[in-house]
């Protein structure tokens, strides 16, 4: 795995939960496990996130939230499910406003089940999800070389397929 020019940044949303994937989160951040040594870093600012790491099931309440941080963080971006609630609802999926997991919501790339989630396992997605945004960047990077060597838009006849 190689790293980043910069380290990715981590936005880290509670959905509705028990909070006991919560406080492995935060334990990722003690020196005992250490996340940073991947040089991630927790922002509580979307614009500042590449990583958003929910926990927690969606709710109808939270919908609109989850919705508006991912589409506040810049491309490319990854959505890290840690929990078994965040992954598919968990104990609370027959809840009476639980819409189920994440991925109902905005695109999942790295699902880390549990509960609650091992500080080893979410450590481990996290890891996973740097990876996805690594290959988002190279394809992106591709995609602005291939981009640059064709016409514009404009500058085709309307009729020209």
């Amino acid at each position: 795995m190689s790293f980043f020019r910069r380290s990715p940044w981590i936005l880290h949303y509670d959905g509705s939960s028990c909070n006991g994937c919560d406080i492995e989160v935060l334990a990722c951040l003690t020196p005992l496990y250490d996340v940073e040594r991947f040089g991630v870093v927790n922002t509580g600012n979307p614009k500042h996130a590449d990583i958003l790491l929910v926990t927690g099931s969606v709710n109808e309440r939270n919908v609109e939230i989850v919705e508006n941080l991912y589409r506040q963080m810049p491309d490319p971006k990854v959505v890290v499910a840690v929990g078994a609630c965040a992954c598919s609802g968990g104990i609370f999926a027959r809840a009476y406003n639980v819409q189920g997991g994440i991925d109902r919501v905005v695109p999942v790339d790295v699902y880390v089940p549990g509960c609650a989630a091992r500080p080893e396992r979410i450590i481990d997605g996290v890891v996973q999800g740097i990876a996805a945004l690594e290959g988002k960047r190279a394809a992106m990077a591709a995609g602005r070389r291939r981009g640059a060597l064709r016409p514009q838009s404009g500058s085709q006849p309307a009729g020209a397929a």
